[in-house]
């Protein structure tokens, strides 16, 4: 483990890289004695500092929740990071590609929350019984490590990857739907990229929801009332660029657009 002025350094380098979109050596390299408590340490400090300065928590969220996504980063667990106020995009307004670093897609169900979800012991049926409603949703992930060469440590102290999200109109109820039985497909500029099964998402992205909200519990982390959960992509991540629009459509619950300058 990092004693605390090593992980206030590395929360440091993320700020910046972060800020002036200069991306970092992998914190894993530069900070050998790294591990998953220290990252999400790191993580919180950051997430302190934009709350401090008058951001507030819309959410949280799941990454490499399945097998393609942690083929694709090389991790083999998922990860998990916090939403914020500035992170929401609208479907009408053209998302702004130069304030990223690596911007990437991904196609998830967002899981509103109605009621807060236990920490501890946390169950699927906790879940649907707390979800207000699921939603079609796109997030937008960047990486503040250089190229994505990234480990399980470094995702997590760089919170999740997280840079945006963008809700689709739809609103569904758990109990209207069987969610592992939702199909995705992702469209660029009107053809088809990519499209996947929200079984892809630990055989149920319900179950990846009470997997969060059970692992934040002992970082003093509650998944609230009103808040969105992402669980995780039915697709492998999508590179973005300026000029592009996507739009995804899920099987019963509606689609969702996201444009790109």
């Amino acid at each position: 483990m990092l004693i605390d002025d090593e992980r206030l350094s590395a929360a440091d380098l993320l700020w910046y890289a972060e800020a002036h979109r200069s991306p970092i050596d992998p914190l894993s390299t530069t900070f050998e004695q790294i591990d998953v408590v220290d990252a999400y340490e790191i993580a919180l400090i950051n997430i302190g500092r934009r709350l401090a300065a008058g951001e507030t928590v819309y959410g949280h969220k799941v990454g490499l929740s399945s097998e393609v996504m942690q083929a694709m980063m090389g991790v083999d667990e998922p990860d998990y990071g916090h939403l914020l106020s500035s992170m929401v995009y609208s479907e009408d307004a053209p998302i702004d590609t130069a304030q990223f670093c690596y911007p990437r897609i991904e196609v998830e169900i967002g899981y509103v929350l109605g009621e807060t979800l236990p920490g501890e012991g946390c169950t699927e049926e906790d879940v649907l019984a707390a979800t207000e409603y699921i939603v079609p949703s796109i997030e937008l992930i960047d990486s503040r490590i250089r190229n994505w060469k990234i480990g399980l440590v470094d995702t997590i102290a760089d919170n999740a990857s997280s840079a945006g999200v963008i809700l689709g109109a739809g609103r569904v109820r758990p109990s209207d739907i069987d969610i592992g039985g939702i199909s995705a497909v992702l469209f660029e500029d009107g053809v088809e990229i990519a499209h996947g099964e929200a079984s892809a998402v630990l055989g149920n992205p319900t179950k990846a929801v009470a997997w969060l909200a059970r692992t934040v519990a002992g970082f003093g982390v509650r998944l609230e009332a009103g808040h969105v959960i992402l669980p995780g992509s039915c697709t492998r991540a999508i590179d973005v660029h300026a000029g592009s629009t996507f739009r995804a459509d899920f099987s019963g619950i509606g689609s969702v657009t996201a444009q790109f300058k």
